[in-house]
């Protein structure tokens, strides 16, 4: 059986486990989740080839 995992939620889940632990670090928290997920959108071929 083969799971696959899409990166958006992971790091969405990091980002918010981060924000609740350390809240001082919300701005770049935020800023650096848009910046992943931007990347991931404007190269998912590249990202998915990175995950496996």
């Amino acid at each position: 059986m083969q799971i696959t995992l899409a990166p958006e939620p992971l790091i969405a889940l990091a980002a918010g486990i981060i924000i609740l632990l350390a809240p001082r670090f919300l701005n770049y928290v935020v800023a650096l989740y848009l910046i992943v997920v931007g990347l991931i959108g404007l190269f998912p071929n590249q990202m998915a080839n990175l995950m496996h």
